[in-house]
């Protein structure tokens, strides 16, 4: 199970949002290039970058400071927030950015998404986010009624085979992830998922990592690493253990 540290961006800076409140911003004197250098240096094979500004006004925001993580590091990097279009989505790979994650306009446009992944394949992921099993979209202000499961069919039926999933109620929160929850989706769908939200301890990916069987492929560590409740390299370590908890 892969574990990826997280680099979230308000003005080209690094904060984390409690449960996607822009109003309970926290942020951090690390610079998004020292973060990226220092995950990488724990040993991150991938860095999660989310543009929390392009989220909210459904556009790419921080490109210069996506530019300058990417040529920082020598591991990939993957961005969401706020790519909405094509032409959105080739400006970050021309960057060099691995991968680009989308998330609203994919749920709302099922032709955008097939051609996501007609034109793009594996370089671009789609996301979930979560409010009670009912996805969230636009930057987390609204929330759509329908069963998350049902989203993930149709993301599965565009081509998709594995999609980021964020449990709201959980992200930035330290609570711990919500193993039930995901459990339940993993079992009603059949694709990948990479968790996020809620991670604190290496206890937490020791029981996510039990979910690896029924298709967890990944976790995003945000919060946790910044406040310093979890080791990178001891979670990247707990990922890669062949012993899970019974």
């Amino acid at each position: 199970m892969k574990i990826i540290p997280a680099i979230d961006l308000i003005k080209g800076k690094t904060v984390r949002l409690e449960q996607g409140e822009y109003d309970r911003e926290l942020s951090y004197d690390i610079s998004p290039v020292e973060a990226a250098r220092k995950w990488m240096d724990m040993g991150a094979e991938l860095i999660h970058v989310v543009d929390l500004d392009g989220a909210k006004e459904g556009f790419p925001f921080n490109l210069p400071v996506i530019k300058e993580i990417v040529s920082s590091v020598a591991v990939p990097v993957e961005v969401g927030g706020g790519f909405r279009t094509i032409a959105d989505i080739e400006q970050a790979l021309d960057l060099g950015v691995m991968r680009v994650v989308v998330g609203s306009r994919a749920f709302e446009d099922k032709d955008f998404a097939k051609e996501c992944i007609a034109d793009f394949g594996d370089k671009v992921i789609f996301s979930v986010d979560v409010k009670g099993l009912k996805p969230s979209i636009r930057g987390w202000k609204e929330t759509v009624d329908m069963d998350v499961c049902v989203m993930l069919e149709e993301f599965r039926f565009s081509g998709a085979n594995e999609i980021i999933y964020t449990d709201i109620a959980s992200d930035g929160m330290l609570s711990g992830p919500n193993i039930e929850e995901l459990e339940r989706v993993l079992d009603a769908v059949d694709i990948k998922i990479i968790s996020a939200g809620g991670v604190k301890t290496v206890e937490d990916i020791r029981q996510l990592k039990n979910l690896e069987p029924k298709g967890l492929t990944g976790a995003i560590i945000g919060r946790a690493l910044y406040e310093g409740t979890i080791d990178l390299k001891e979670a990247i370590d707990a990922g890669k253990e062949d012993n899970t908890l019974s």
